[in-house]
């Protein structure tokens, strides 16, 4: 029977502002799209809702607005969002060096994002392909329940066998965190992303980290 030395058998990593710099061009891709449909949209409003389904997070870009409004952010921004804002996101620096570490050293590796799977498929497609084979798992917000509720990470401690105990979930938002709380596993939380530490901190995760970058020192400490 196999021993299991290390601190977490499965870290499941937000994607969007965890792994992916892409929280700026998610703000201003929202933006334009409210705009399109003659909206004037807070940054601040849009920020705080990364990490949501898309549906939710336009219901509160825009609140009052129409259901056919909705319809057409939504469509606005899904057009924007791959004709244009797509291609400006990248990883953040040093995070593919990390998950190879991580991987190298026993960890699995899962993601919960709040895209959909299409949207995930699409970012993987700009990853090279060993570095997407590093992730044993996914979940996306149309195939769950959207963050803050659980069911992705239950999904995925269902999937791989994994108990919510030796399951780690990293993220830069306080849906990931409560999300994890929920789970009934440890989080936390990495800066450069959607929240503020202190929106981070009041969730009472074990740790909030500079970034991802920082994530395999702090595990070595454990």
């Amino acid at each position: 029977m196999q021993t299991w030395t290390l601190p977490y058998r499965l870290i499941v990593l937000d994607w969007d502002g965890t792994v992916r710099d892409s929280i700026g061009s998610i703000v201003g891709c929202a933006l334009e799209a409210l705009a399109v449909v003659g909206i004037v949209g807070d940054e601040a409003t849009v920020r705080g809702t990364v990490g949501l389904d898309i549906q939710e997070s336009i219901a509160r870009w825009a609140p009052g607005a129409s259901s056919v409004q909705l319809e057409q952010v939504q469509v606005a921004y899904r057009d924007l969002w791959i004709g244009e804002w797509h291609a400006r996101a990248d990883l953040f620096p040093g995070a593919a060096e990390i998950l190879r570490s991580l991987a190298a050293g026993g960890y699995w590796l899962a993601v919960a994002t709040g895209k959909n799977r299409v949207g995930l498929d699409r970012d993987f497609s700009t990853i090279p392909q060993s570095l997407r084979e590093l992730f044993v798992a996914s979940r996306t917000a149309d195939e769950t329940q959207s963050k803050p509720s659980p069911e992705m990470v239950h999904s995925l401690l269902d999937e791989l066998g994994v108990r919510a105990c030796e399951a780690l979930v990293v993220g830069d938002s306080t849906f990931d965190l409560l999300m994890a709380r929920s789970a009934g596993c440890d989080a936390v939380g990495v800066l450069g992303g959607a929240c503020l530490g202190q929106e981070l901190i009041e969730c009472e995760p074990k740790a909030v980290l500079e970034g991802i970058c920082e994530l395999d020192r702090w595990l070595a400490g454990r």
